[in-house]
């Protein structure tokens, strides 16, 4: 049936059919962050709670008494936006109910773990700066890795000098910790 055919109450119901949130960590795992990925997380939920979707509630809420005066298509995308927005929310408090901070260790690195950061070499000697992280503080063009990543797996518990192999969906990668921060 035509879209133009239904109405856009019928529309917007088919859209809370959406399916489960997927957490991206393994089953039973906690949802490591650094300090700085948990402050993120907290702002951005206490933002979407407290400002964002009220902000949508009320919008939603001045489109509908507006007696049909508002183009309809403004209360639908008002409306899919809150949904996106209630997704964001759940996931995040989702995250945030399995969180566990790790603060780096007082006297520093010996080893790859959670937060550190390393210096990698390549087979042909490009070095590389990664920051081991949690899987929302991830952004790999910034050198951020997530921990669950095939790269952070293969370097975890490695210290400057060892070499290691990567399993990449392209193949294989050698790596070899020059540096560990």
């Amino acid at each position: 049936m035509s879209r133009a055919f239904v109405g856009d109450d019928q529309y917007d119901a088919a859209d809370d059919e959406a399916p489960e949130i997927k957490v991206p960590i393994p089953p039973g795992s906690r949802n490591y962050l650094t300090p700085e990925g948990a402050a993120a997380l907290a702002d951005e939920l206490r933002s979407l709670e407290t400002e964002e979707r009220p902000r949508l509630a009320a919008e939603i809420d001045r489109l509908g008494k507006d007696g049909g005066h508002a183009a309809p298509e403004s209360l639908s995308n008002a409306r899919r936006t809150l949904g996106r927005v209630d997704r964001r929310i759940e996931y995040l408090s989702r995250m945030a109910s399995i969180a566990e901070t790790v603060e780096p260790p007082a006297g520093g690195y010996d080893r790859v773990r959670f937060g550190a950061t390393v210096t990698v070499s390549d087979a042909d000697g490009t070095e590389t700066t990664y920051r081991i992280v949690g899987v929302d503080e991830a952004d790999p063009e910034r050198g951020l890795i997530g921990w669950t990543s095939p790269i952070a797996r293969a370097l975890i518990s490695r210290k400057p000098g060892d070499e290691t192999v990567a399993a990449l969906p392209e193949g294989e990668r050698r790596l070899v910790v020059v540096a560990l921060g």
